[in-house]
């Protein structure tokens, strides 16, 4: 009996997992930087202002001080672990690179260890036989 082949996306799927998680690092870095911590925007916000900015400011503010991105990470890199696919797999990466640059760092660096442990699994049967 062969063993099965080992969770690897392919070319085209890693190219878009790459985009997506560069995507999910760059806006968590712009709203870190330029609302969250940004003293002007942070007054504004507080002072009554509201934009898109400034609800997506608190949103997020509850999001992280709930450690929701790393919790979805944990979660998503467990599933994933257990069961490799690509869309969990790209759930996990995406809420991993928001949580390490929001505040949910502890939580989300053991998500991106366990991500990379799952590229070492045997990958779903394609047939649907298991």
């Amino acid at each position: 009996m062969a063993s099965r082949p080992l969770f690897a996306p392919t070319a085209r799927q890693t190219n878009w997992l790459i985009v997506l998680g560069l995507a999910s690092l760059g806006y968590a870095l712009y709203i870190r930087y330029l609302a969250i911590e940004l003293s002007s925007v942070g007054l504004a916000c507080q002072g009554g202002l509201q934009t898109w900015l400034c609800s997506t400011r608190a949103l997020v503010m509850t999001l992280f001080n709930h450690s929701v991105f790393g919790w979805v990470a944990l979660g998503a890199a467990l599933v994933n672990l257990i069961r490799p696919t690509v869309p969990i797999f790209a759930l996990g990466l995406a809420a991993a690179a928001a949580g390490m640059v929001l505040y949910n760092v502890g939580l989300s660096g053991l998500a991106a260890a366990l991500l990379v442990l799952s590229l070492a699994r045997p990958g779903a049967i394609e047939n649907g036989q298991d």
